[in-house]
């Protein structure tokens, strides 16, 4: 990165998979995403993003959000404003849930899952979920500032197993790979 460039300023996840079989119940994924503060990164987010909410101040928000995979192209799209975000944040992770209900589900029984990270039109990164496959939820990129206020981009997909609501709390924290 150049003296002059300001990091990454905007990006957008995008979610898709394919309906379920038939005679099988809905598949839903949902992308979300939480914001950790420079005094504590690694710990608790400051907030968290999800199907019904947005960012206190507006900066991270679904676009797009479907309860089962139909229609064409991308199922969810989250928007995340990295440029407006408060510079007492000093990571914003985002991460794919699978909701457990009607039946427990791992990414091996979603149809047809992709991902794609990008900034305008420069494709980030690009997934399948193939390297979490019995994982039911996964974080899947972290935006994390530096010395100057920059955002940098850390791609990657890390697995879980667990429930919705303990991902949301976890998900940033420090793993050993």
């Amino acid at each position: 990165m150049s003296g002059l460039s300001k990091g990454i300023r905007k990006v957008e996840v995008a979610l898709k998979w394919d309906p379920s079989p038939a005679g099988q119940p809905p598949t839903d994924l949902d992308v979300v995403a939480g914001a950790y503060e420079a005094a504590d990164p690694y710990g608790a987010p400051a907030y968290v993003v999800h199907f019904d909410s947005r960012s206190p101040d507006g900066t991270i928000y679904l676009d797009r959000d479907s309860l089962d995979g139909r229609g064409f192209g991308w199922d969810e799209v989250m928007t995340v404003e990295l440029d407006r975000i408060a510079e007492h944040y000093a990571r914003v992770v985002v991460g794919v849930v699978i909701q457990q209900r009607p039946a427990r589900r791992t990414f091996v029984d979603v149809v047809g899952p992709g991902l794609r990270v990008r900034e305008g039109y420069t494709v980030l990164a690009e997934d399948d979920f193939g390297g979490v496959l019995g994982a039911t939820a996964a974080t899947v990129a972290q935006f994390v500032r530096d010395a100057s206020g920059a955002w940098e981009f850390r791609p990657g997909v890390q697995g879980f197993e667990d429930d919705p609501e303990t991902f949301l709390r976890t998900m940033g924290r420090a793993r050993l790979s």
